[in-house]
């Protein structure tokens, strides 16, 4: 499956988020208790007036969605001074293992590359192993010192990646 990624248009804004969710909530990383997590990620209209809407687009279905955040973005969470940031990165069940994930990513690296940052970082649920591998095999690295918990009950691992 060939994708075209891009920054989102207004008309598929709402497609983008609901691949988002259906993503997370595929992978098992939405309960019924996250329902306001699950609202944030379906949220794209906010992403893409306050950060960077990247979607992957097959045959004019959006598969794919990743928020990028340059440095200084609302949506950035751990990004320090010359760092890029991307988070909710979500392939559609029908697209994964197609590299559309590794698309999205790597779209970010070169953001971040454009931008003149020294490196990439990212936040990741501990149970998220299939993203932790792609990031590992472009040479992210874990940051354990950064780790951080949004809420209580849920730690998010840091990662980074020296451009």
């Amino acid at each position: 499956m060939a994708a075209e990624i891009r920054l989102a248009r207004e008309d598929e804004l709402s497609a983008a988020g609901a691949v988002v969710v259906d993503a997370y909530r595929a992978g098992g990383f939405l309960d019924d208790a996250e329902k306001g997590y699950a609202a944030k990620l379906a949220d794209t209209a906010s992403r893409a007036r306050d950060a960077e809407l990247y979607v992957a687009v097959s045959d004019g279905t959006v598969v794919g969605c990743v928020t990028y955040c340059p440095f200084g973005s609302p949506w950035g969470e751990i990004a320090q001074p010359g760092e890029g940031e991307f988070r909710m990165l979500g392939v559609a069940s029908s697209a994964r293992g197609q590299g559309i994930g590794l698309a999205l990513t790597e779209l970010c690296l070169s953001r971040s590359r454009d931008l003149g940052y020294a490196a990439v970082v990212l936040s990741s649920l501990p149970a998220m192993t299939a993203a932790h591998r792609m990031y590992e095999r472009l040479g992210f690295v874990r940051l354990p010192e950064r780790d951080w918990e949004p809420q209580p009950s849920i730690r998010l691992w840091a990662y980074r990646l020296t451009l």
